[in-house]
C-alpha cells in the first residue's frame, strides 16, 4: 500500500564497507523467488518436525525437551558415537623402533626406523613375549641399507574459510566452541570501533558456504603477498577452489574487508578474542592466495636377516603458504598432517643402497588400538557437512540447542551423550526411523535446493515428505505412553514410592503420588564430599552441570566433574 505499484529491489552486500553498500544499491536486483521458496519449505519442515515431535517427548519422558530435523539426526551421531566406544575392546600391539647411526662420520647421524614386515608379511607382534623374541633375535645382526626413495611433494594452499571450516579450525587452535566463534565474528562484521568516524566492518559476511572471491579482494591481496613476502609466493593465476553444488554463490568466503588492514595494526582497538580470530580470518586468505609449500620426503628401506624396517623423514625445501598460515598448532589435523610431522623430526643422514649403519638400540614399544574419539564441536560440524545436512546458519545453534536441552555435555571440549539424550534418540529411532536416518535427511536437503534451482515445488516435497510422516505420526501418538522409573526409596512425607523425572534442572525423585503430594529432591551421585563427607548432588546454573554438596550452604564444596572421575582421567 506504501509503495503503490512502484518496483522493489533486494539489495544484498557481504561486508559492512562504504564501497560494498555504495555499489550495493546501484545493482539492485529482483527478488528470487525460487530462493524464497526453498526458505519457506525448509521453515515448513523445520516446524513440521518441530511441533510434532516434541510435545511427544513431553508425554513420553518430561515437558521442555525439543526434537528437530537436523537436530535430532546429530544427537543420532553423538550417540551412535558413544556406544562404538562403550562397544570398543582394546586390541594390544607392538611396535619395535630401531636407533640407527651412520658408522665413520663425525657430527650427530642418529635416525630411527620402524619394523615394518617380517619375512614378506606385514609385522603384526601381538605380545610382550614376541617382541623380546624379536629383539633377541635382531641383536647382533647387520642392518643393511636396501632402497632408498626421494619425492618433491607439494601442499597446497588451503581455502579461504567458509562457516564450517571456521568453525573447525578455531576449535583446533584456539579452542572456541562454535557459538562463541560466531558471536565474535558477527562483532567483527557488524563493524569495530577502530578510532575513526565510525564503527568498519572488518570482515565479509561470516554464513557462508561459499570459497567464491570477489575479483577485486584477490588483486588485493595478490599484490599485498608479492609487496610482504615476495613474488616466489605468488600463484602465476589466481588460486581457485571447489564450489559444493549446493553452496550458494552469491556469498563470498570469510575474508578480512581490507588486506590492508593487519592484525598487528589493529591490536589495540581489538580485544583478545577477536585479535586471535580476526588474525586467524586474515592470515588464511593471505595464505588461500599463495604458492603451496614443497618438502622432499625420503624413505629407506633397511633389512636386518628376515626383518625389514623403514625410516621415513621429510624437510622442507620451500615456505610457500606456510609463511603465512602455519598448521603447527592444530590438534585435530588429518592423518597425513600427522605423519608428516612425525617425518620431519625424523632427520636422515645421507645414506648409500647397500651402507650398513650401526645399532643404537632396540626398543620394543607397548601400545592398544583406540576407539573412535568423541565429537567435539569441530569433528561434529565437519560430520554434518560431509553428510549433507544442515547449513552455515545452523551448525552453532544446533550444538547450542542439544548441551542447553542436556542431550549432550560439553566436557574437556567433547560432546559426551546424556542419559537423557539416550532416551530421547532411541524414542525418535523407534518411532522415527525415517527421520533420524541421515541419508533421508541428506536427501531432504538435496530437495530443497531442488527447489531453489526451479527442478522441483516445495508443494511437492511437503506433500511427499508428509504422507508417511503422518503415519507414523498417528502410531506413534497411539502407542507411547509415559515411562514411569521406579526407585528403591519412599516419600518421606506420605510414603509412597518416589520416581525418577526429568525436569529443566535435570533428573531428579518425584513423589508418584503427585499432584496430591509435590515432595521432590535431588538423585545423589553415590560419591562423597571430599570437604565434610557428605553426598554430592548433581546441580545446574546458567554455565552448566556441576557437582555440589548436599550439606549447602554449610558446605560450599563444588565441582566440575566428580572427584573419581578426576583421578581416572
Amino acid at each position: 500500500k506504501v509503495l503503490k505499484g512502484k518496483p522493489v529491489l533486494r539489495v544484498t552486500f557481504h561486508e559492512i564497507t562504504p564501497h560494498a553498500v555504495g555499489e550495493a544499491f546501484k545493482h539492485g536486483r529482483e527478488f528470487d523467488h525460487k530462493m524464497i521458496e526453498a526458505q519457506v519449505g525448509r521453515r515448513v519442515l523445520d516446524r513440521i518436525v518441530g511441533y510434532f515431535l516434541s510435545p511427544l517427548l513431553w508425554k513420553k519422558i518430561a515437558r521442555g525437551l525439543s526434537a528437530g530435523r537436523v537436530q535430532s539426526v546429530a544427537l543420532k551421531l553423538i550417540t551412535d558415537r558413544e556406544r562404538q566406544i562403550q562397544a570398543f575392546t582394546p586390541q594390544e600391539y607392538w611396535e619395535i623402533i630401531a636407533e640407527l647411526f651412520k658408522p665413520k662420520v663425525s657430527g650427530e647421524s642418529n635416525f630411527i626406523a620402524k619394523l615394518q614386515k617380517i619375512g614378506d608379511k606385514k609385522a603384526e607382534v601381538k605380545s610382550k613375549e614376541d617382541a623380546e623374541k624379536i629383539c633377541g633375535e635382531l641383536q647382533g645382526k647387520q642392518f643393511k641399507v636396501l632402497e632408498i626413495r626421494k619425492t618433491q611433494k607439494k601442499r597446497y594452499a588451503p581455502a579461504p574459510f567458509i562457516t564450517s571450516t571456521m568453525q573447525q579450525e578455531v576449535f583446533n587452535k584456539i579452542r572456541f566452541n562454535a557459538s562463541k566463534t560466531m558471536l565474535i565474528a558477527q562483532q567483527l562484521y557488524e563493524g569495530i570501533d577502530i578510532g575513526e568516524d565510525n564503527p568498519v566492518g572488518l570482515i565479509t559476511y561470516m554464513r557462508t558456504d561459499s570459497p567464491h572471491v570477489a575479483p577485486e579482494a584477490i588483486l588485493e591481496v595478490r599484490e599485498h603477498i608479492a609487496r610482504s613476502f615476495g613474488k616466489d609466493f605468488l600463484p602465476e593465476k589466481p588460486n581457485t577452489f571447489k564450489v559444493k553444488k549446493s553452496a550458494q554463490e552469491a556469498h563470498e568466503a570469510i575474508r578480512p574487508s581490507y588486506v590492508s588492514r593487519a592484525p598487528e595494526s589493529l591490536k589495540n582497538f581489538l580485544n583478545h578474542d577477536q585479535y586471535r580470530l580476526y588474525q586467524l580470518i586474515y592470515n588464511r586468505f593471505l595464505a588461500s592466495q599463495m604458492n603451496p609449500a614443497e618438502f622432499l620426503a625420503t624413505s629407506v628401506d633397511i633389512a636386518a636377516d628376515k626383518y625389514l624396517f623403514t625410516a621415513s623423514g621429510s624437510h622442507l625445501l620451500f615456505e610457500g603458504f606456510l609463511a603465512a598460515y602455519s598448521n603447527k598448532d592444530e590438534d585435530e589435523g588429518d592423518q597425513e598432517e600427522d605423519n608428516e610431522k612425525e617425518k620431519s623430526g625424523n632427520l636422515i643422514p645421507p645414506l648409500e643402497q647397500g651402507e650398513i649403519l650401526g645399532l643404537n638400540k632396540l626398543t620394543p614399544s607397548q601400545h592398544f588400538t583406540k576407539p573412535p574419539p568423541r565429537f567435539s564441536d569441530s569433528s561434529l560440524i565437519k560430520a554434518l557437512e560431509e553428510e549433507g545436512i544442515g547449513r552455515p546458519s545452523t551448525y552453532a545453534p544446533i550444538i547450542y540447542t542439544l548441551i542447553l536441552r542436556d542431550y549432550v555435555r560439553r566436557i574437556k571440549g567433547y560432546l559426551n551423550p546424556t542419559e537423557l539424550g539416550f532416551k530421547v534418540c532411541d524414542m525418535l529411532v523407534e518411532y522415527f526411523p525415517k527421520i533420524m536416518d541421515v541419508k533421508f535427511t541428506a536427501l531432504m536437503e538435496e530437495e530443497l535446493d531442488e527447489i531453489e534451482e526451479g527442478q522441483l515445488t516445495k508443494e511437492k516435497v511437503l506433500e511427499d515428505f508428509y504422507a508417511p510422516f503422518k503415519v507414523s505420526l498417528d502410531f506413534a501418538q497411539a502407542n507411547i505412553k509415559k515411562e514411569v522409573i521406579t526407585s528403591d526409596q519412599v516419600c518421606d512425607k506420605c510414603g509412597k514410592p518416589m520416581i525418577v523425572k526429568w525436569g529443566r534442572r535435570g533428573k531428579f525423585l518425584s513423589c508418584s503420588g503427585f499432584p496430591a503430594c509435590k515432595n521432590s529432591k535431588s538423585i545423589g551421585s553415590g560419591v562423597k564430599c571430599p570437604l565434610d563427607g557428605g553426598e554430592l548432588i548433581e546441580r545446574r546454573s546458567k554455565r552448566g552441570f556441576f557437582y555440589g554438596c548436599s550439606n549447602f550452604p554449610k558446605c560450599t564444596f563444588t565441582s566440575r566433574t566428580l572427584p573419581e572421575e578426576k583421578e581416572g582421567q
